[in-house]
């Protein structure tokens, strides 16, 4: 989970400061998980680093609006979203897409494994069941889990209601939970037969 009020101090540096630094700070932290949104929408690597870019190269420009955005994070997954989705309607691609149907890489999945205590083939069968997970709900799970956003954040974000963002997380879970059993009933059977 991004941590917001350290984004929004770097923010506020960047605006009463004109701190590169911060800048560049901001840039590293958020660059990995913006792209990897956009490539969610745009389903090109080159086309959401440029997406990611162009909205880094407007908080530069229009620094001094900065301080005024209550959520940073958000505004930030918006304005990524809406180039993304500019950027699809001035290619004449296709119109914008239904967010059903965006896909999006899942680099981790966000346990912490010292608490949960996991072997390495179990994180690896955890996040098989994460990637199996229907689109929709595999963007909902990750943008919850691994980007901290809540659940009426990412309701607006992908404009539906809480209540479907509600739906899709207890699916995934549900889903993540048989995963879970049958991997542990799986683990107790090899350890009685020792």
């Amino acid at each position: 989970m991004k941590d917001v009020l350290h984004i929004k101090w770097l923010l506020e540096q960047v605006a009463l400061q004109q701190s590169e630094e911060a800048y560049k700070k901001l840039f590293l932290l958020l660059h990995k998980p913006l792209c990897q949104f956009a490539f969610g929408i745009l389903k090109s690597n080159d086309h959401a680093q440029e997406v990611v870019s162009d909205v880094f190269i407007h908080i530069w420009e229009h620094k001094t609006k900065l301080p005024a955005i209550e959520s940073p994070l958000i505004y930030l997954y918006k304005a990524v979203k809406n180039r993304a989705l500019n950027s699809i309607a001035k290619e004449r691609r296709q119109q914008a897409l239904d967010s059903g149907e965006w896909l999006v890489p899942m680099p981790s999945v966000y346990f912490d494994p010292e608490k949960l205590m996991m072997t390495e083939e179990l994180m690896q069968k955890l996040q098989q069941a994460v990637e199996d997970l229907p689109s929709r709900c595999r963007l909902i799970f990750k943008l919850i889990k691994d980007d901290g956003l809540r659940y009426k954040e990412v309701a607006d974000l992908l404009q539906i209601s809480v209540k479907t963002v509600e739906a899709q997380m207890t699916i995934a879970m549900r889903r993540l939970g048989k995963c879970m059993e049958v991997e542990v009933s799986s683990l107790n059977v090899k350890i009685s037969k020792k």
